[in-house]
């Protein structure tokens, strides 16, 4: 019913490897001002506000974040 390839979906080739900068990358998706915990914070925030418009758009920039 399912098959699991674990293959990349565009093929990478890393010939200078640079932990400082994965750091900072990686930092940048998961870390405390990131992408992921921005978003998170946008969509918790959305079920304290009083009207259905402020809702909205907390949800709306939560989802784009």
């Amino acid at each position: 019913m399912w098959t699991y390839d674990k293959m990349l979906e565009y093929p990478i080739n890393i010939k200078c490897k640079d932990p400082k900068l994965a750091k900072v990358i990686i930092s940048q998706y998961g870390g405390p001002d990131g992408e992921l915990a921005a978003s998170l914070r946008y969509l918790s925030q959305k079920f304290g506000m009083p009207d259905q418009k402020s809702k909205a758009i907390l949800n709306d920039i939560g989802t784009e974040e």
